[in-house]
């Protein structure tokens, strides 16, 4: 977890947007990890972006996830969902998050209606505390990483959480191939 300086995401309720903090207080007694597994940690709210994050604090970007919130349309009406992939891939948003959400065309959701509609910041949304009714769609690798560093809700921390822990998220569906890998 590079140099950051993680404690349980509970005890500092103040690091996290205030549906991350909700999604904390209710957590299942019967998740596959124990909510003081879910920790956090404070950084410079303006090295939140992913290559920024990961060079000053130490953190590989392949134990780092990115949550991105995408928006498709049919019939008139806007399906969204977050893709959670690892920083060394991009999400196939065309291929199989579209075919995924059963729609025409899908593309991430304008900025602002993504911060509306998760109460996150932008460049700091995470699969934790989403609104109940999206998909939450976890590539493979994401799961298969021991650990993951994701947005914490908020710009100035992280979340430092078991890679497994994401795919057990409710409305969560682990995809084979969500994501291609970068270069």
């Amino acid at each position: 977890m590079g140099t950051l300086k993680t404690e349980p995401a509970r005890a500092r309720l103040d690091l996290l947007a205030p549906p991350v903090a909700a999604a904390l207080e209710q957590w299942p007694a019967d998740a596959p990890i124990d909510v003081d597994d879910v920790l956090v940690a404070p950084i410079d709210p303006g090295l939140a972006d992913t290559a920024a994050f990961c060079e000053a604090y130490e953190v590989g970007l392949e134990v780092s996830a990115n949550c991105v919130v995408i928006a498709g349309k049919r019939e008139g009406e806007i399906r969204y969902a977050a893709c959670i992939v690892l920083a060394t891939t991009r999400a196939d948003v065309n291929g199989v998050v579209r075919r995924t959400l059963g729609v025409r065309k899908a593309s991430f959701a304008p900025m602002d209606d993504a911060v509306e509609l998760t109460g996150m910041e932008y460049g700091g949304i995470t699969p934790i505390g989403l609104p109940e009714s999206w998909p939450i769609l976890v590539d493979s690798r994401v799961i298969a990483a021991p650990h993951v560093i994701v947005g914490s809700g908020v710009r100035h921390s992280k979340i430092a959480i078991p890679g497994p822990a994401l795919g057990a998220l409710p409305g969560a569906t682990v995809i084979e191939g969500l994501a291609r890998p970068v270069g």
